[in-house]
């Protein structure tokens, strides 16, 4: 593990990332942070998959970060992930314990492995409403006519990137970004990937599971506590579409199926973002998520075990 300071195991959707994690860290004396955007929140179980009692393990609670450390209602960033990330990091360290980053949010993944110093500037709404009425076309001349150098490497494809890289060169007009110096990580990194149809079957008998374990009632007492409508479509598709649900859009038949087909296409847009780092020179070790969790384990321990040729 001294040429490795931190695992990462990444994967989409239902692929079985924390189980693996769990089991990792159980064997090596290692700690979990979560890279999920939405687990950070208290109160959000169900919805956002924490699957707390996988983290019990030969009856020890293996430690996670992370999870649990706002209240529904807050905003959370890729630049607050980071430095969030970064603190639980020096802390494991500081133990002589091994950091495993476990998660699916590859904004938060990839921000920490290519060291992106703009995730601090912040959002520019008013801009963002005016950049989203032009097309795509003219959103990509607007940027080729920008003298600002730090736009050159932009996903030309996608408006959205458009949209945030014209928000960048914007602040940076006035604002110089500040230099935070960061400990640095030696990560290797494992990925989850399951066939299509698998992905789909677990995607649906972890639903229904969900459904079953009071998935709709954890949205219903967000709305007792005050959480807005607004707040919960904003935390994602399991908050969306029972929002949407409860509002009388669907029967609970449409809601079961709409949400399905919403998640299974989430944790295919998950590892397009995969394979995308990986043409960003991130080397990801891929394994397949249908092996059984102990072989994968021994696979994992085995490569951050090895030398380094």
């Amino acid at each position: 593990m001294a040429q490795h300071n931190l695992i990462i195991i990444l994967g989409a959707t239902a692929s079985g990332k924390t189980k693996l994690a769990v089991q990792v860290a159980e064997a090596l004396g290692g700690e979990i942070i979560s890279a999920d955007s939405r687990q950070v929140f208290k109160r959000m179980d169900i919805g956002t998959g924490k699957d707390l009692q996988e983290y019990e393990i030969n009856e020890e609670i293996i430690p996670s970060h992370l999870i649990d450390i706002l209240e529904p209602g807050e905003r959370y960033h890729v630049d607050a992930f980071k430095n969030d990330f970064f603190k639980a990091f020096e802390t494991i360290n500081a133990k002589q314990k091994i950091p495993i980053l476990c998660g699916g949010t590859g904004m938060y993944i990839h921000s920490l492995l290519q060291n992106q110093t703009f995730t601090s500037v912040p959002v520019n709404q008013e801009l963002r409403d005016q950049l989203d009425l032009l097309s795509k076309e003219e959103l990509v001349l607007k940027l080729l006519n920008n003298n600002n150098q730090n736009t050159d490497h932009v996903d030309l494809s996608s408006k959205k990137r458009l949209i945030r890289a014209l928000e960048i060169a914007d602040y940076l007009k006035d604002h110089e970004l500040e230099t935070v110096e960061r400990p640095e990580i030696k990560p290797i990194i494992f990925g989850l990937k399951n066939e299509v149809e698998i992905t789909r079957a677990k995607i649906l008998a972890r639903l229904e599971e969900r459904f079953k374990a009071g998935l709709i009632e954890e949205v219903e007492q967000l709305l007792k506590e005050g959480i807005s409508k607004e707040v919960l479509i904003f935390y994602g598709l399991e908050y969306k579409f029972i929002v949407n649900y409860l509002d009388g859009l669907f029967t609970l038949e449409e809601l079961k199926l709409n949400l399905g087909i919403a998640i299974c296409q989430y944790a295919k847009r998950q590892n397009t973002f995969f394979r995308k780092m990986e043409k960003d020179n991130v080397n990801v070790i891929w394994l397949d998520a249908a092996a059984p969790t102990n072989h994968l384990k021994q696979l994992v321990i085995e490569k951050v075990s090895a030398p380094i040729n």
